[in-house]
């Protein structure tokens, strides 16, 4: 029905806009307090009355890297590519280890090797290797040597006995002016035949 006193153009006009507060449905009302009551029930359900004393209690020392070098690891990550997992090198190219006469006899001489490395022709168990190993120098601190010594005087079928960081020590000690690699047979077989 239209009204006869309104012209018609303000009949045709919606109503102005109001500021005011129009309440939250009560669908969005209902749904935020079902998500609250679910949270305080899932807090409640879930709360451990543990006393903190009981918790974790480890301190930075116990994330420190032990005290005792692991020699097997040692050798797995800086050897095993050269002298294999068997210790039997690679015949022809990398010596073996495994009744190598430079493991199994003098440790200082082992010790020296691993320090300084090698360079030119090394007879091993009778058969010439001509190739270079790298030095350890730097790389190991005197406890990982002696690990990595023990390692391979112990393991592929060695049976040499172990040694103590003093012999390392010594012998780093000894040969510190020593300016690079070993020259093989050259100056190793004297050494080898005190």
């Amino acid at each position: 029905m239209v009204d006869q006193k309104t012209p018609q153009q303000q009949q045709r006009e919606k109503p102005e806009p109001y500021e005011g507060s129009r309440p939250v449905p009560k669908l969005v009302l209902t749904i935020i307090g079902a998500l609250f009551a679910w949270a305080l029930f899932y807090i409640w359900d879930t709360y451990n009355n543990m006393p903190p004393e009981l918790g974790d209690d480890r301190i930075a020392a116990d994330f420190a890297v032990p005290l005792t070098a692991d020699g097997a690891q040692l050798y797995t990550a800086n050897c095993v590519a050269c002298h294999q997992a068997s210790g039997a090198g690679i015949p022809g190219v990398f010596p073996p280890l495994n009744e190598s006469e430079w493991v199994i006899h003098d440790p200082a001489v082992t010790a020296r090797i691993i320090l300084h490395g090698i360079k030119g022709p090394l007879t091993v168990k009778g058969v010439q290797y001509n190739g270079e190993m790298p030095h350890f120098k730097e790389k190991f601190s005197d406890a990982e040597l002696t690990a990595v010594i023990n390692h391979i005087r112990t393991s592929f079928g060695n049976t040499a006995g172990e040694i103590d960081a003093n012999l390392v020590k010594t012998e780093r000690e000894a040969t510190k002016d020593h300016p690079d690699h070993w020259n093989g047979d050259k100056e190793l077989l004297p050494m080898l035949q005190k």
